[in-house]
């Protein structure tokens, strides 16, 4: 989670936050640097106290701009100020410089330490010297949590907080980063509050622009934490803001998207794929305007608006990922791949000069969204390659496993059904559910589950158990009114499978009245052809007719395999009953081909090494996958 980032900062040079590799000791450049520094040879308008020092710091930009960069000899030539004895300013930023150096580009963090902690002590001794007493207290903290010392970093930027409340810059800087790391220990409460007090902050020094950003910021953790009703207030303060600012074009319109992501992931999170259209193409409007518009160099006069949310390459990918995410949710899945497609290759490209934690979060999300793509069309292999694609990025970030193993086990449940290892998907939900606390993901993990148990058919009580626990017409636990769609869906399959038809229609005409309200296609698709299924066990073939007719147009639409697959079947056995002959023979030809591309990646997927990452239930992904004779189920037993 990242509120912001530092706006016109990233092209500082040496003397801000260096980016340089490794350190040495310094040896004979050393005293070589100092013969020529003392003999005299500086430009004779310079005070000869800061000869050897701006020397230094040339010769140590000249080596670290050098194509390649010489880090050794930059290094070396920072190293060599603390030889002059230099006054404590010097001193000081020389430590910082060091100190960021270490902890951006080495393993050796104690060293990074103990330059960053004597920048920062020696630096609060001395009057107006904010930027290095306060870009160390940062580092540092950063550097802290890097090491699991969280308990170290929150001391040291509450200091940091208190004293800078002169300094406009740094003290919404440094409530961001408190902000984060609260928001990173799930402490939103804590994150909320402090981005309360900034934006709070940002309106007494005048930058409605920052006070924006710090109010988005928390609707954002608003919404994570499900407080709609500070939600709509807030959004609506943001709207206001955000309309009335008059400012940098790209600083604006990068407000707007922020203002405009948080309105779509809202509604998506509440199943409204409908009613969420006009804020997506405003949104999609939006980026689009950024991409036009040129970036300048000119810096905001206000201090406190030295801010922006994302760089706009970010922003679009983000952009492709919300598009992504509904078209995924309305069963748009051919729009769903084209937009997938097109922000991979943009982040492929981003992810060469950008190592920023943020994009792989883009990323896995993507492919946790399009694998779920794949296993609806049929394309079981490519999805199981892809979730090993997932576990490959969670592997390289603690963090980014912790933040999606739930979602990982969910993916691969998702498959095993599809293979029809039901065991394996009942194991996989589980992990899932002990690993998630976010109420959505836990219902849809419920439900699917669910349907493991109702195909089983003898596991009556775990079913009835979880079904209570779903239950829509009663206290369902989220306001998500796709998951309830779906939870009607589950009761009237479960309904279907008992022989309780009359009981399953009635759920059923509610998931397609609730799904036609807000375009859910899948599901209005699913309960077209089971509806169909249950006219025609009643012997009503016209009504069956009617339902699994729209049900195959808007599964080859979607397209939704296993839908196809069991309309054509259906479509088959009926036409046979109506007497038309050449539609039952089309019908069944449909039905064997899909059989066949069914079979076929059936086989493919199973025999994939990736295919006994179904096992895989504790710790984290498993590096090695070992390849497996062939598949373990049979299509006949899948459909």
């Amino acid at each position: 989670m990242f509120f912001f980032n530092i706006y016109g900062k990233l092209r500082r040079s040496l003397f801000g936050s260096c980016l340089w590799n490794q350190t040495w000791q310094p040896a004979g450049l050393v005293g070589a640097l100092k013969n020529l520094l003392l003999s005299g040879k500086m430009a004779s308008n310079v005070e000869a106290p800061d000869r050897w020092y701006l020397a230094l710091l040339g010769f140590a930009e000249h080596f670290r701009t050098s194509s390649p960069p010489k880090i050794r000899l930059c290094v070396h030539c920072l190293q060599a100020v603390f030889q002059f004895k230099p006054p404590q300013r010097i001193e000081a930023r020389t430590h910082l410089q060091l100190g960021s150096v270490l902890y951006h580009h080495t393993k050796n963090s104690e060293l990074a330490r103990s330059h960053l902690e004597k920048a920062w002590y020696i630096s609060q001794q001395l009057p107006q010297f904010e930027d290095v007493k306060f870009e160390a207290a940062s580092i540092l903290s950063e550097l802290f949590c890097q090491q699991n010392l969280v308990d170290s970093a929150k001391p040291l930027l509450r200091k940091a907080i208190q004293i800078s409340q002169q300094t406009p810059y740094w003290h919404c800087r440094l409530l961001f980063q408190l902000a984060q790391l609260h928001t990173l220990e799930k402490d939103l409460v804590s994150a909320c509050d402090l981005l309360g007090v900034g934006a709070e902050y940002a309106r007494v020094v005048g930058s409605e622009y920052t006070r924006a950003l710090f109010l988005l910021s928390k609707g954002m953790l608003l919404l994570m934490e499900r407080k709609l009703g500070e939600v709509h207030p807030l959004l609506t303060l943001c709207g206001t803001i955000v309309e009335n600012w008059q400012g940098n074009p790209i600083q604006k319109e990068s407000l707007r998207v922020f203002f405009l992501v948080l309105q779509v992931t809202h509604y998506l999170d509440a199943g409204q794929v409908k009613s969420v259209k006009p804020c997506l193409k405003q949104l999609q409007q939006c980026i689009q305007t950024i991409s036009t518009l040129q970036d300048d160099e000119i810096l905001p006069t206000n201090p406190a608006d030295l801010f922006h949310w994302l760089p706009k390459e970010h922003m679009c990918v983000l952009v492709y990922l919300v598009t992504v995410m509904h078209s995924m949710q309305a069963g748009y899945l051919e729009k769903a791949q084209k937009y997938t497609d097109k922000a991979l290759m943009q982040l492929e490209k981003l992810k060469m000069l950008d190592c920023s934690p943020i994009l792989s979060t883009f990323q896995v999300i993507l492919l946790e969204h399009i694998i779920m793509c794949r296993l609806v069309t049929g394309h079981k292999a490519t999805a199981l390659q892809e979730i090993s694609q997932v576990c490959q990025l969670c592997q390289q970030s603690p963090r980014l496993f912790t933040n999606h193993a739930a979602q990982l086990h969910t993916l691969l449940g998702l498959y095993c059904i599809s293979v029809n290892c039901m065991d394996n998907a009942e194991a996989q939900f589980t992990t899932a559910l002990q690993l998630t606390t976010h109420q959505e993901l836990w219902t849809y993990i419920v439900t699917n589950l669910a349907s493991v148990y109702i195909r089983e058919g003898n596991r009556h009580q775990e079913l009835y158990n979880l079904l209570e626990r779903i239950n829509p017409d009663h206290n369902f636990p989220v306001s998500s009114h796709c998951l309830r769609a779906a939870a009607f869906y589950i009761r009237g399959l479960l309904s279907f499978f008992q022989g309780r038809y009359n009981e399953a229609k009635r759920f059923l005409r509610e998931t397609l009245k609730m799904s036609n309200a807000e375009d859910l296609n899948r599901l209005t698709a699913c309960s077209l052809v089971l509806l169909g299924h249950i006219f025609y066990v009643l012997g009503n073939h016209r009504e069956s007719n009617n339902m699994v007719v729209p049900a195959m147009q808007l599964a080859s639409k979607i397209p939704d395999m296993s839908v196809q697959l069991w309309s054509s079947a259906l479509l088959k056995d009926l036409n046979k009953a109506l007497g038309n002959g050449m539609d039952a023979h089309e019908a069944a030809q449909m039905h064997q081909n899909f059989s066949q591309q069914l079979l076929q990646d059936h086989i493919a997927a199973c025999s994939l090494p990736e295919h006994n990452l179904i096992s895989w239930t504790d710790g984290p992904p498993p590096v090695q996958i070992q390849a497996q004779n062939g598949p373990t189920t049979s299509l006949a037993s899948l459909l």
